[in-house]
C-alpha cells in the first residue's frame, strides 16, 4: 500500500494543484490513502469548513492542522465537527477537536493519523512528547499503521521527536518551513522518517507568498500584507510504501510535481 503524504497546502493555488494529483494518483489507484496539510488552505492562514471538505472531495482522507488551527473566523467549529480533520493533539486541555483519528482506506483498512507542535520558537503548548506517549498508550494494540506529524520550527526537535518515536509508529514527518528536506530515512527501528515535508502552493513566491512584500519586510523591517503568490504551482510531500501484512513502513520516497502553467501539470 502506498500513501501520498503532503506538505503544507498554501491558498488558492495550493488547493488547485492538489485536486489536480490526487486526482490523477488516486484515479489510477497508485496511492490508497492521502494524508494532507492544510493549516494554510485559507489565504494562507488557517482553514474554513468550505475549504476542509473542498480537500476531502478533492482526495484527502485525512487533513491535519498547524500553529495556524484557529487563524480563520469559526474554524472551532470545523475542528470540531469534520472527523477527517486532525488538530495538534499537545494544544492545551479544552480545546475543540481531536488530535488522533483513525480512518477506514477503501483497498487498506484503518490508518491512524496524530498531529503534534513543535515548542520551540513557538507558540507555548503541552509537551509533543509526553503527549504522544499517551496517545499511543491508549492506541495499543491499534490494527493499522500508526502516521505522526510533528509541526515545528526547529530541525533538531522534529529529528529528536522521530527518533523518540521509532519503531513505536510506522512513519514520523515534520511540516511548518515550507521547504523540503533530504533526509527521507528508515531509522534504526523501522519508522521511516522525514524532518520536513515541503509545501503544496506557488511556485514564484517566498514559502507561498508575494515575493515583494516579503523582500521590503527583511529590508526595512516594517510591516507588510502577506499576500498567496500567483502563477504555476507545485506540490511537495512523500510516498510511504507500507506492507498489507506488517503494517511497517518498506520504503520513503520524496514526491514532487509542478504545474507548467495554473491548471495543467508538467
Amino acid at each position: 500500500m502506498k500513501i501520498l503524504w503532503v506538505g503544507d497546502i498554501v491558498g488558492s493555488p495550493g488547493r488547485r494543484m492538489f485536486a489536480q494529483v490526487a486526482k490523477e494518483l488516486k484515479g489510477s489507484n497508485q496511492v490508497a490513502a492521502i494524508i494532507a496539510n492544510g493549516e494554510n488552505a485559507a489565504a494562507g492562514n488557517g482553514i474554513t469548513e468550505p475549504l476542509a471538505q473542498e480537500l476531502i472531495s478533492a482526495g484527502a482522507d485525512v487533513v491535519t492542522l498547524g500553529d495556524h488551527v484557529w487563524g480563520q473566523k469559526g474554524s472551532e467549529q470545523v475542528v470540531a465537527s469534520m472527523k477527517r480533520v486532525v488538530r495538534p493533539a499537545n494544544l492545551p486541555p479544552g480545546c475543540p477537536g481531536m488530535g488522533v483519528v483513525t480512518i477506514q482506506t477503501a483497498t487498506f483498512g484503518p490508518i491512524t493519523v496524530m498531529a503534534f507542535l513543535g515548542r520551540v520558537f513557538m507558540q507555548p503548548v503541552d509537551c509533543p512528547f509526553l503527549t504522544a506517549d499517551a496517545i499511543l498508550e491508549k492506541l495499543s494494540g491499534c490494527a493499522g499503521p500508526i502516521f505522526a506529524e510533528i509541526h515545528a520550527e526547529a530541525t533538531s526537535e522534529k529529528i529528536a521527536f522521530g527518533r523518540y518515536l521509532d519503531g513505536r509508529v510506522c512513519a514520523v514527518a515534520g511540516t511548518h518551513t515550507h521547504v523540503p528536506t533530504n533526509d527521507c530515512q528508515i531509522l534504526p527501528n523501522g519508522t521511516v522518517y522525514i524532518t520536513d515535508l515541503g509545501m503544496t502552493g506557488p511556485i514564484d513566491s517566498v514559502i507561498g507568498r508575494e515575493v515583494p512584500p516579503v523582500i521590503k519586510k527583511f529590508k526595512t523591517g516594517m510591516p507588510q500584507k502577506f499576500d498567496v503568490g500567483a502563477g504555476p504551482a507545485i506540490l511537495q510531500g512523500v510516498i510511504i510504501d507500507v506492507d498489507r501484512t506488517t503494517k511497517k513502513a518498506l520504503s520513503i520516497t520524496p514526491y514532487i510535481r509542478r504545474e507548467s502553467e495554473p491548471g495543467r501539470l508538467a
